[in-house]
């Protein structure tokens, strides 16, 4: 159950970024002259709701687990994060990054997974 609390944060959190994105670009781009039209746009209001309720919701996984699991399961966010560039905002994605994205996911199935301890 916690495995998709901490996947509901990390899509929180990824499709934040995405609005925060999109709210920069309609927003004419990141200057202090664009900095009122930027926190006015509704993509940027709505990227900071998913992100306090994302803080929220990792509240809620912190009581429940150690950070020492929890914080590394949350780097999946980059591999979604990844996704998510190359697939709605048809962003290039060099293999390299594909590559890293691949040994961060081999991080986290080592996080994730506990042995059975012998009885």
């Amino acid at each position: 159950m916690i495995y998709a609390v901490i996947l509901l944060n990390v899509c929180l959190l990824v499709f934040g970024q995405v609005c925060f994105k999109w709210g920069i670009a309609q927003s004419g781009g990141f200057s202090l002259s664009h900095l009122a039209a930027l926190l006015a746009n509704g993509w940027t209001i709505l990227g900071l709701s998913l992100y306090v309720v994302a803080t929220l919701v990792w509240f809620y996984v912190l009581s429940r687990v150690p950070l020492s699991l929890a914080y590394p399961l949350q780097s999946v966010s980059y591999a979604f994060g990844l996704f998510v560039s190359r697939y709605v905002l048809h962003e290039s994605v060099p293999w390299t990054r594909w590559v890293g994205v691949l040994v961060i996911l081999l991080g986290v199935t080592l996080v994730a997974y506990t042995p059975r301890m012998p009885e």
